[in-house]
């Protein structure tokens, strides 16, 4: 609501500090608006930040703000939900609610509860029947995740989990070829050492949307780190250019 106000008011721009899951929050208000965004990295990891070359110092992210170069940058929309990085079903979700709740149960960190849930979700190892159009056909795979990011993400050592660009137009959508307990600790180990091959070790697509259809009449969804309940077909589409954020790399500058 506080945010809603914001957008509304007559300020020339709306600042946002916190990680991806505050931003990704923050878009859902701002997308298709007029005002930019400024951040200020404040969460864990900071992904979107980093990939729109936001420094993670505070005062320089200031002064990113105050210099108010503006750029256009793509959301991605699931289920009629915004995402600013990246959303997956199966194994991710999964792990991410039992994380809450042994840190509801135990007051613990939120790593050493994350690494815990993850090991048991990898016990149980459970799988998804899915169904989406893929390498230019309609495929039916068993799974333990399918991974869908706004833009491209990189595979290499020193990029994995990035992307370079936040304005090719289109969705990232990544199956593992092996879908195994073997194929997954393989794919783990293959990122450690920076040997991802996304020909290799994936069914991948680019697209501008997909559908992704199970048996399952509800599904957990992951985005940006939150979880949530979804309806089945999770449907997924690419927004061009549909957030306005001040950035390094900006080209235009807002009016004083």
């Amino acid at each position: 609501a506080v945010l809603r106000d914001a957008v509304g008011s007559d300020a020339d721009i709306v600042v946002l500090g916190g990680g991806d899951g505050t931003l990704s929050a923050g878009a859902t208000a701002m997308v298709g608006g007029a005002k930019p965004l400024g951040v200020l990295p404040l969460g864990t990891l900071n992904h979107f930040a980093k990939d729109l070359g936001i420094p993670a110092d505070l005062d320089a992210a200031v002064e990113t703000i105050r210099a108010g170069h503006v750029m256009d940058v793509d959301v991605a929309e699931v289920n009629g939900r915004i995402f600013l990085n990246n959303s997956s079903i199966g194994l991710y979700p999964i792990a991410v609610e039992e994380r809450e709740e042994l840190r509801h149960r135990t007051g613990g960190g939120k790593w050493l509860a994350m690494l815990r849930a993850s090991a048991d979700v990898f016990r149980r190892f459970p799988l998804l029947e899915v169904t989406l159009p893929m390498e230019g056909r309609e495929v039916r795979l068993t799974t333990p995740f399918v991974f869908v990011g706004n833009n491209r993400y990189e595979m290499n050592l020193l990029t994995l989990g990035t992307r370079s660009s936040l304005q090719r137009g289109e969705l990232s959508v990544y199956v593992p070829r092996n879908g195994s307990r073997m194929g997954l600790l393989q794919l783990a180990f293959r990122a450690l050492l920076g040997r991802l091959d996304q020909e290799r070790d994936f069914h991948s697509t680019a697209v501008p949307s997909i559908e992704i259809r199970t048996r399952r009449r509800s599904l957990r969804v992951s985005l940006d780190g939150e979880v949530t309940q979804m309806t089945s077909p999770i449907r997924f589409l690419i927004r061009p250019r549909a957030l306005r954020v001040l950035a390094p790399m900006g080209e235009r500058r807002v009016e004083a």
